[in-house]
């Protein structure tokens, strides 16, 4: 194939994945603006919308404000002021990554990897140009420059990821191959070592965000009763009760975050001046969003029972480190090394973590609820601190001579 073909291909490609992430909130609010509003409104107003929900799950800030004689403005406390809306729906960037791990796979197997991989990111970009220059209104617009950068640079994640598993086999650019040679330069055992603390602290984190989506999903289950109420006092309709429900499909990984650090102990905002953690629920007044309903409310006597999640999940990547770590480094020599270790361990759990909590976190409105939440650094520390000490104890809990329950490649191809 000639590399006029491979450019073309690959642009196409992309750009049709970025149609496809469009066209899922486009037909969500074209139903609504058919079925519930009957076309009594300018169909542009909902396109616009769906524009703008998909720069937001491409990490591009909202900037909104309401007309000062609407209900939304009189009702919401600073209503009446500008405001942006930052907090990033990652249901749908998760989508954008995913399109982008198959296209990027499908440009190793092309005669010009490299160029395709280019020739792909320049067609998304083409793309989200083009959606970002038309989603401006008087309303709520986006900034043209981050609106055309940002979007490519997501899907270039995906691309990488999809490049990256590709080995030379599959007839790509052997970015992996590339990779396990760049590391392997590096002294033994440091190698391994690295390894096995970043095998660790993805388990620990893993750990943690298993159980928070666990707990997201009983806390639903719980409260059932008032999310119900919730949609009743909406009245929006079935298919407005469609759009209600994607619209909080697409931001449930944030709540698996927000979660997440819950049970890690400095838990999240709602609203400036708000907390939700495990000493209890203080919010403000809030959007009527049924999801919210299942908060938890009140004080709790016993939610710092909760971090007795991130330490056990600190401890099991301690304890699985023990026997592989001995191998490596022998008997002799676990004390320094194992040190290291712990301390590596609960630097990537936190940094993971920490990502996280800044990825999930942002405006989502006026006034107080500029602040939606939780605090990355924070988070990120304790987590950091949790995962440390746990897998310390971890480490140290495993007998000598006990049988190993994984080893460390010394290689990553």
């Amino acid at each position: 194939m000639n590399r006029i073909l491979v450019v073309s291909f690959a642009a196409f490609d992309a750009a049709l994945s970025a149609l496809i992430g469009l066209a899922i909130p486009l037909l969500t609010v074209t139903l609504l603006w058919s079925v519930q509003n009957g076309g009594g409104t300018d169909w542009t107003v909902f396109w616009r919308i769906a524009a703008d929900t998909w720069l937001l799950g491409h990490g591009v800030a909202l900037h909104a404000a309401f007309a000062s004689d609407s209900v939304l403005a009189q009702g919401l406390p600073g209503g009446t002021e500008a405001f942006s809306v930052t907090v990033v729906p990652l249901a749908l960037t998760l989508l954008v990554i995913g399109v982008g791990v198959r296209t990027g796979r499908r440009t190793q197997t092309s005669s010009a990897p490299r160029l395709a991989l280019g020739s792909a990111v320049l067609g998304y970009a083409t793309v989200a140009c083009a959606v970002a220059f038309c989603a401006s209104s008087p309303a709520a617009s986006v900034d043209l420059v981050s609106g055309t950068l940002l979007p490519p640079l997501v899907f270039a994640l995906g691309l990488a990821i999809g490049a990256v598993s590709v080995g030379d086999a599959g007839g790509g650019i052997g970015l992996r191959e590339q990779l396990a040679k760049f590391f392997e330069r590096l002294p033994e055992p440091t190698l391994s070592i690295a390894v096995l603390v970043l095998r660790g602290g993805v388990l620990a984190v893993a750990g943690v965000l298993s159980v928070a989506a666990a707990l997201v999903a009983i806390l639903l289950v719980a409260h059932y009763s008032s999310v119900v109420v919730v949609y009743e006092q909406l009245r929006p309709g079935v298919v407005g009760g469609l759009v209600v429900t994607l619209g909080q499909l697409a931001v449930l990984p944030n709540a698996v975050i927000w979660a997440s650090a819950w049970l890690v102990g400095p838990g999240f905002a709602l609203g400036v001046g708000s907390s939700v953690g495990p000493a209890g629920t203080l919010v403000g007044p809030l959007p009527s969003i049924p999801l919210l309903a299942a908060l938890p409310q009140g004080e709790m006597a016993l939610g710092f029972v909760g971090v007795a999640v991130p330490l056990s999940a600190g401890f099991l990547a301690g304890w699985r480190a023990r026997s592989p770590l001995g191998a490596i480094v022998g008997e002799r020599s676990i004390l320094g090394w194992g040190t290291a270790a712990v301390c590596g361990i609960g630097v990537v759990g936190g940094v993971l973590l920490g990502l996280l909590a800044w990825l999930s976190s942002g405006a989502g409105g006026p006034g107080r609820l500029q602040q939606f939440g939780p605090d990355p650094i924070l988070v990120g520390s304790v987590a950091a601190l949790e995962f440390a000490i746990a897998a310390g104890i971890g480490l140290v809990s495993v007998r000598r001579g006990h049988t190993s329950l994984g080893s460390v490649p010394r290689r990553l191809a």
